[in-house]
């Protein structure tokens, strides 16, 4: 206690400076502010604040050229399909286009369907043909029957012969053209609903629409058919056109807008 000291007549302590947590000493506000929590202590080196997004020490750095997103790298969006290949999914995915199809491939997918097309219908003409000529032998033996120089009675032989051919030859013929109308239908209805036709499927390829990579339905398939007719002009250069085409198209794949293409 000090009773010679007048600013201090009651001899009370003065005011200790606050104590920091566990006898650490209060941080040291910058110029002109307050003391507080949060502070740095003098003499303490400050660490540079890194900007929002960038990415921390140890991380990888973004690749130049590479879209960003929260400071991390992105991997680039592979496109849609293949290049030049609309409406392609996932590569070694089942069913999906693997490329244009070969001029090959098309040739051997045609003899198949046309030995589909055709395989019945020729049986049936031949069982007709055989009914007509035996109709055709009994008119020779007929006319082989009558006196020379009696052309009177060849005539009658050739006319009986012409009114007795058999209806079951002419029958069998009509059967054949109704087989075979009825196997191009049933090819340009599948072809139209899957884009494969029996021979398509067995050399693995498919006719899709070149905009959409969609099949192209039965009236599109219908036409498509019919500009087959296209392709025979020219001495068939139509046929052949897919040998040096960009898109291995014909005539009338070009009018259509369709391409034909390798399925797995």
């Amino acid at each position: 206690m000090s009773f010679g000291d007048p600013n201090n007549p009651y001899g009370q302590q003065p005011p200790q400076a606050p104590q920091g947590p566990y006898g650490q000493q209060p941080p040291v506000p910058p110029q002109g502010g307050q003391p507080g929590y949060g502070y740095p202590q003098q003499g303490a080196p400050q660490q540079p604040q890194q900007p929002y997004g960038y990415p921390q020490q140890g991380q990888v750095p973004p690749q130049q050229g590479a879209p960003q997103y929260g400071g991390y790298p992105q991997q680039p969006q592979a496109p849609y399909g293949q290049p030049g290949m609309p409406g392609m999914g996932m590569p070694g995915m089942p069913g999906m286009p693997m490329g244009y199809a070969s001029w090959f491939q098309r040739v051997g997918a045609f003899l198949i369907d046309g030995l589909i097309i055709a395989a019945v219908p020729i049986i049936l003409f031949i069982i007709s043909g055989v009914m007509a000529a035996g109709s055709a032998s009994s008119a020779s033996s007929a006319a082989n029957s009558c006196p020379q120089g009696d052309y009177n009675c060849l005539s009658n032989a050739y006319q009986s012969a012409s009114n007795s051919t058999p209806v079951g030859a002419i029958l069998v013929m009509v059967l054949g053209y109704v087989v075979m109308l009825g196997a191009v239908i049933f090819l340009i209805a599948k072809e139209g609903s899957t884009g494969q036709t029996p021979g398509k499927k067995a050399v693995g390829i498919k006719v899709i629409k070149e905009s959409t990579g969609q099949t192209l339905g039965f009236g599109m398939t219908f036409v498509r058919f019919l500009c087959r007719y296209l392709n025979g002009l020219l001495c068939g250069i139509g046929y052949l056109w897919p040998l040096w085409d960009e898109k291995n198209q014909t005539f009338g794949d070009k009018i259509i807008g369709n391409v034909v293409v390798r399925v797995q």
